[in-house]
């Protein structure tokens, strides 16, 4: 017997895997990244671990223009902010859906918790997902599945309803006793979250809507730098540190510009869209504000990628109050 798990890396999801590999079946954990995910080597080797602690098997599955689409038009629309709780959660578990009968699973199993978020966890909402993506039947939530209707696995005795739970609401203090009887200790504590519930990075998000620029590439680069909307056709971001200035340079697709200060330590900025003179002008100011300077006059490179040659003005920094008007 085999099952597939939905798995961020959480608590819970480790949680309802245990349970049902101590039930003896074959768990493969899915970890979905999309482009807003913050996913590196690193994390994967940390995510693996656990996996690997735990008895089960790691499959990373990226998620691109189907996840695009989705957020761009959520049909059972957003929460709070633009997070599109309902409908990422039938998109990932569509993919589990698909993968079923290629990896020969029979299930498949997620650490959701009844009424543990507001929008996407309550019991209507749960059964609205499942048959959504396919899986009427077929999905069953270990740590809650004694308030849930009895599932497939359930009835066909695969799985032992009677060692499930019951939990229910947002505290997590049964997760964390449960953890301690099972033995796992190594957890993310809850924190932070997905990014489209923080309104400070929605801002940034609303505006390749705003615009028709959501694509993967543009989404994948919110995540660095600080983001100025020059025009309804161009848009700078300017990197905040080495680390971010490289990823920016790496990032750069055919005819975006690039702007850097030629004399002095300071930020890399990536134009995208139609760069009028004005918004050229405007974007070296802005690479000159941020640049270690004295109060002269700083001389910035142009150059439209990939090309090699370049232009060099010399401009005052930006104004501080003219500065926020197009940041986003």
């Amino acid at each position: 017997m085999k099952a597939l798990a939905l798995f961020s890396g959480g608590l819970d999801s480790l949680l309802a895997m245990k349970l049902i590999i101590n039930q003896g079946i074959e768990v493969i954990a899915l970890h979905f990244v999309t482009p807003l995910s913050n996913f590196d080597k690193n994390k994967e080797e940390i995510l693996r671990k656990k996996v690997t602690e735990l008895g089960g098997q790691l499959k990373i599955i990226y998620l691109g223009s189907d996840y695009v689409q989705m957020l761009k038009n959520p049909r059972f629309g957003y929460g709070k902010n633009l997070n599109p709780c309902i409908d990422c959660k039938i998109l990932m578990l569509k993919h589990a859906a698909r993968l079923m009968e290629e990896l020969g699973a029979s299930f498949v199993i997620t650490g959701e918790v009844l009424a543990q978020r507001p929008k996407s966890q309550h019991k209507e909402t749960l059964i609205l997902i499942e048959k959504n993506a396919g899986l009427a039947g077929l999905l069953l939530r270990p740590l809650s599945a004694k308030l849930l209707e009895e599932t497939f696995p359930e009835k066909e005795k695969w799985v032992n309803r009677q060692v499930l739970f019951n939990f229910n609401g947002r505290s997590r203090n049964p997760q964390f006793k449960l953890a301690d009887s099972l033995g796992i200790k190594n957890f993310a504590w809850p924190a932070g979250g997905c990014l489209l519930t923080i309104s400070s990075f929605c801002g940034r998000v609303e505006d390749l809507l705003k615009h028709d620029e959501c694509t993967s590439a543009n989404l994948e680069l919110l995540k660095i730098g600080r983001h100025f909307r020059l025009s309804k056709s161009f848009k700078l971001i300017v990197g905040r540190n080495e680390k971010e200035n490289n990823e920016i340079l790496k990032s750069a697709a055919d005819r975006d510009v690039i702007f850097e200060p030629l004399e002095l330590p300071g930020p890399t900025g990536l134009g995208k869209g139609f760069a009028n003179e004005s918004a050229k002008a405007i974007s070296s100011q802005i690479i000159a504000g941020y640049t270690s300077k004295n109060n002269g006059a700083i001389k910035v490179t142009i150059r439209v990628f990939p090309q090699a040659s370049s232009e060099t003005v010399s401009v005052a920094p930006i104004d501080e109050n003219k500065l926020k008007q197009f940041r986003i």
